[in-house]
């Protein structure tokens, strides 16, 4: 049998580990001044560029996508090339998705903090940078597929199962989450409304997480653990039970986000079940991982590296354990909202995807620069600090969490709420919410020892661009044998359609009833499009990143009812393109916030929050009462709803939708000055923003 000669590219390797390492540093710091603005909110420095609301779609952005982004095809690509013994399918489509992705992070860096955002959650970046996605998204899955193909082993490892998975799925997902209407080259209106558009944004983020932070680790997993350890997988055939349960039920828990909302009842029971379903896949595979460890536990003790592996695993084992139990009404009644949902994702993304990456990196960099680690001591106390830096991030917002639910919930024994007042509870979690920065200020710590660690490492060794290896040509006249699944594994064009299929069905089934039985989403008379001063509002409240704090989605809880008014209704959402739902309160709930607070309240609530909510953690705003609104765009806005269904008349964007405008504008203006005595230009954005928030909840309102 001839042996060929070939080569691996560990350029291209290289290059995504440095880019990752970089953006860790930035995103983390990122995620740090939010942190602290959340207790110090002098520190949002009143400027738009540094606001809360802006910085914080930056820093998840930036964390998942750039820094684990980055991470992921530094190791796909690595151990894509050993696992098909061929170099990359093309040098050239690598180097084009490695600057295509770092131009789009850049991109997400300047239009985020420039308040250009879709507001859509893990999807905030505008169309043309979606498109971009798309793109680089098409060749990477060329690079990788291609590879497969020109392989020289038959047989397609497990980690491949799960980097094809990934491809499709994450395709399938940023399409149609990222279907919108352009308005400008920085604007657009999704085409989905209210709970159409809420269902197929938590289909979409919850399976982000999905097959963006987890199957890719876990591919990585399946090839580089057992290469650290020095073990075999633990069992090759609980490795295809774990792939094909995972993938299949994965893709259906997405509704449990919506739970208690006004989704049919029918879609969040769905999503529940198979939310409790999905404990048994994913924990298969952290049991494959740990116990790939059997007979090494002497060398975890001794060696960091490991040490990172079996603190990720277990961080993912916690989090796909509490995941389902969050699905669970009763659970999810308390905890949704709360910071008890802020520490489960980071028990995720700074012990899963953070560890993993760490221990990926201190595993490949003496092997691309031919060296040892240069310290094994401060990889340790580098485990030891970030270790210890989870725990003081999530055990604070752990007890902030149930100190939320709790106290929202509580009622005196009269039947009055015994927390009438939002901001009781806003002032009692603060130290918590100061010690969480402090935990991330030890994990970002723990990383930076990390990179003089490995900067050391490659000062010391020399880097090995371009490797050599050798192998058996692929025979073509091969016979089968073995086991069914077997052959499935020698094709990787059928993993790949057979992948399409299991992850489709759970989106078909629960996206298309919802979409085409009218009964599902009951239509209310009452309900009337936005005014043009009103959607211009919105606008803003979309680009200063309101809806990252305030949520508008009243549940059927008595306390909630109490507190903010009657139960959204899945009719009172139907020209709302994109649905602002939100996911977390920091502040309270504004749905029935529309004529419950004069318009002086507002004005005053934005230019300085303490001056009518002392104690206040809310960003001030003062530049909407400074910058003119730009009403330039305002015919291509309501052309662009129309065409979205909402019923603007024909021709209303001419002249009458002006009108309208202004006469809205000076009648809100001078209700500030009747009630204050203070003088407002009607053309300022605070005008359209307070028109935004005394429309909220008014359609149906009792009077």
């Amino acid at each position: 049998m001839a042996i060929e000669r070939f080569e691996y590219d560990n350029k291209i390797v290289r290059a995504f580990g440095f880019a990752s390492v970089l953006f860790a540093v930035v995103g983390m710091l990122v995620g740090l001044l939010i942190a602290f603005q959340l207790v110090f909110p002098e520190l949002n420095f009143s400027t738009p560029y540094l606001s809360f609301g802006r910085l914080r779609p930056l820093h998840t952005n930036a964390v998942i996508f750039a820094f684990v982004g980055n991470a992921i095809f530094m190791g796909i690509y690595y151990s894509l090339q050993r696992l098909c013994r061929a170099r990359l399918f093309s040098d050239t489509l690598s180097w084009i998705h490695f600057w295509a992705w770092q131009l789009i992070i850049v991109s997400a860096a300047i239009t985020l903090p420039a308040g250009i955002t879709t507001s859509k959650e893990y999807a905030e970046l505008e169309w043309p940078i979606d498109i971009a996605i798309t793109l680089v998204w098409v060749i990477f899955g060329i690079n990788m597929i291609g590879t497969m193909v020109k392989r020289r082993e038959r047989h397609i490892y497990v980690a491949l199962w799960f980097y094809i998975a990934t491809w499709i799925t994450v395709a399938i997902l940023h399409v149609f989450n990222s279907i919108e209407i352009p308005v400008t080259m920085l604007k657009s209106y999704s085409w989905y409304a209210g709970v159409q558009d809420a269902l197929v944004q938590w289909w979409y983020g919850h399976n982000a997480v999905a097959f963006f932070l987890t199957t890719p680790y876990l591919g990585m997993m399946y090839y580089f653990l057992p290469k650290a350890a020095n073990r075999p997988v633990y069992s090759y055939r609980l490795s295809i039970v774990h792939f094909w349960t995972l993938i299949f039920i994965y893709i259906w828990a997405g509704p449990h986000h919506l739970l208690y909302s006004a989704l049919p009842d029918w879609a969040q029971s769905l999503g529940t079940a198979f939310s409790i379903m999905l404990i048994a896949p994913s924990w298969g595979g952290m049991v494959n991982g740990l116990l790939t460890l059997r007979g090494a536990w002497d060398r975890v003790r001794e060696e960091p590296l490991l040490k990172f592996w079996v603190v990720g695993l277990t961080a993912y084992g916690m989090a796909t354990f509490e995941g389902p139990m969050l699905s669970l009404k009763n659970v999810n009644a308390i905890s949704h909202f709360t910071d008890w949902t802020v520490a489960h994702v980071h028990i995720g993304a700074l012990g899963w995807n953070g560890f993993i990456s760490f221990a990926l990196m201190y595993w490949l960099v003496p092997r691309l620069y031919q060296t040892t680690l240069y310290s094994q001591k401060l990889a340790g106390a580098h485990f030891w600090i970030g270790t210890l830096g989870i725990l003081l991030y999530s055990i604070p917002m752990y007890w902030s969490g149930f100190a939320q639910g709790l106290m929202w919930k509580e009622f005196t024994a009269d039947g009055l709420l015994q927390y009438s007042n939002f901001l009781e509870t806003t002032k009692q979690i603060l130290p918590m919410h100061f010690l969480r920065a402090l935990g991330g200020t030890m994990f970002l710590s723990g990383m930076l020892i990390m990179i003089y660690n490995l900067a050391k490492t490659m000062g010391q060794g020399s880097f090995l661009a371009i490797e050599t290896a050798e192998a058996p040509a692929l025979e073509k006249n091969y016979k089968e044998h073995g086991y069914w699944h077997s052959w499935i594994e020698r094709r990787p064009i059928l993993m790949t359609i057979l992948s399409l299929i299991v992850v489709a069905i759970g989106g078909l089934v629960e996206i298309i009833p919802t979409f085409i039985v009218k009964s599902n989403i009951p239509t209310i008379a009452s309900v009337k499009p936005y005014s043009p001063l009103e959607l211009q509002g919105r606008d803003i409240y979309i680009r200063e990143g309101c809806v990252n704090c305030h949520s508008q989605l009243v549940r059927p809880f008595r306390s909630e009812t109490e507190r903010y008014g009657e139960y959204s209704k899945a009719g009172e959402f139907v020209y709302d393109h994109p649905f602002l739902w939100g996911s977390k309160r920091t502040g309270p709930d504004l749905h029935r916030e529309g004529g419950l607070r004069q318009n002086s309240w507002h004005y005053l609530h934005m230019i300085d929050p303490n001056s009518t909510s002392e104690g206040s953690i809310m960003p001030p705003y003062p530049w909407l009462a400074e910058d003119v609104l730009d009403n330039a765009d305002l015919p291509a806005k309501i052309k662009a709803m129309r065409v979205l269904g909402v019923p603007y008349e024909a021709g209303y964007e001419d002249k009458k939708a002006y009108d309208d405008l202004a006469q809205q504008a000076v009648g809100i203006a001078g209700k500030i000055k009747e009630e204050i005595g203070t003088e407002v230009k009607p053309d300022r954005e605070i005008v359209a923003i307070i028109a935004y928030l005394q429309r909220l909840g008014t359609d149906i309102k009792a009077k």
